[in-house]
């Protein structure tokens, strides 16, 4: 059989399909680097420069997410490998999760929900007043398949729509050609954009001050695409009101100053994590590699290396 290496933890599901047609070995162990013809792995690890280069045979690389930005797709493509990605079958899940992170700052589920379960609404009364989620101007940095997954759940509270992506699209939405401009027009940026070089920080201190003190700002797309270090500097002082995180530069870390704010809220990276989307997810990638075994060709290729697919 055939030789794949695995990078990071897979499915007992993807792990049994994969074994019928492969021998599969761990990146964390001793490895026959030429052998190997295919690689699972994920978006946070990708592949490595190092194990790339040792996997001289490699003919495709099958990623468990929708990111890529871990995975260096320019030596891939100079090499003939193909590279897959998971899209479409996490859409719906990622947009429910930013609808829980904006109602959940906007309503203040954290502090009332300590507020109930501590006992102080017996001893102190009511919790404070929160802010209602409906009608808000709502700016969606990265419109593609999820940021309209977004989009279209964000209808039920009756949102007023802008966007911000590289080129105007065909939809019913108010388009922004600069980030500050959508910032400045807002109440909300919810962060859906790919990470890599041409996002790294592109959520800056210019961004956030014209998002303003009022202002709430949602990241699910990855840690990168906001300058860190300039986010807690403008909670701390005020001149951004509020933060929904799912994703952060670091991770697992998380800026301790982040943890101990009242007016953000955190997830450890869970905007895909229901059984069902990870079930299709992993799913997805077997499908990938075992459509490439059979027939040279893949069902998702990420667009960079979609010119090689069957040839």
């Amino acid at each position: 059989m055939p030789d794949l290496l695995q990078i990071g933890g897979i499915t007992d599901a993807m792990r049994d399909r994969l074994s019928e047609r492969f021998t599969i070995h761990q990146a964390t162990g001793d490895y026959p680097a030429e052998a190997i013809t295919h690689i699972v792995t994920n978006g946070h690890d990708g592949v490595p420069a190092d194990v790339l280069a040792k996997c001289t045979n490699a003919k495709m690389a099958a990623s468990y997410g929708v990111g890529y930005d871990a995975i260096d797709t320019d030596a891939c493509v100079e090499r003939g490998i193909i590279v897959t990605h998971t899209p479409d079958v996490l859409n719906a899940e990622v947009a429910s999760t930013t609808i829980m992170l904006m109602l959940a700052s906007f309503r203040n589920l954290l502090a009332d929900e300590a507020h109930a379960r501590s006992g102080a609404w017996e001893t102190d009364g009511n919790a404070p007043l929160s802010r209602s989620a409906d009608n808000r101007r709502v700016g969606i940095l990265g419109l593609g398949r999820i940021g309209q997954a977004i989009a279209d759940k964000l209808k039920a509270f009756d949102a007023d729509i802008h966007y911000h992506t590289r080129s105007q699209k065909d939809v019913p939405y108010t388009y922004h050609d600069t980030l500050v401009g959508m910032a400045k027009a807002v109440e909300v940026i919810i962060c859906i954009t790919p990470g890599g070089p041409s996002t790294n920080k592109i959520v800056n201190a210019e961004v956030m001050e014209a998002l303003g003190p009022q202002g709430t700002l949602i990241n699910v797309s990855r840690g990168s695409v906001i300058d860190e270090a300039a986010m807690v500097a403008a909670l701390q002082s005020g001149k951004l009101g509020y933060a929904a995180l799912d994703v952060f530069e670091e991770e697992p870390k998380i800026p301790d100053a982040l943890k101990t704010m009242s007016n953000v809220v955190l997830l450890p990276h869970v905007g895909s994590a229901t059984v069902e989307t990870r079930a299709a997810m992993g799913a997805l990638v077997v499908d990938n590699v075992l459509s490439h075994l059979d027939t040279g060709k893949t069902l998702t290729p990420v667009p960079e290396t979609a010119h090689l697919n069957g040839s």
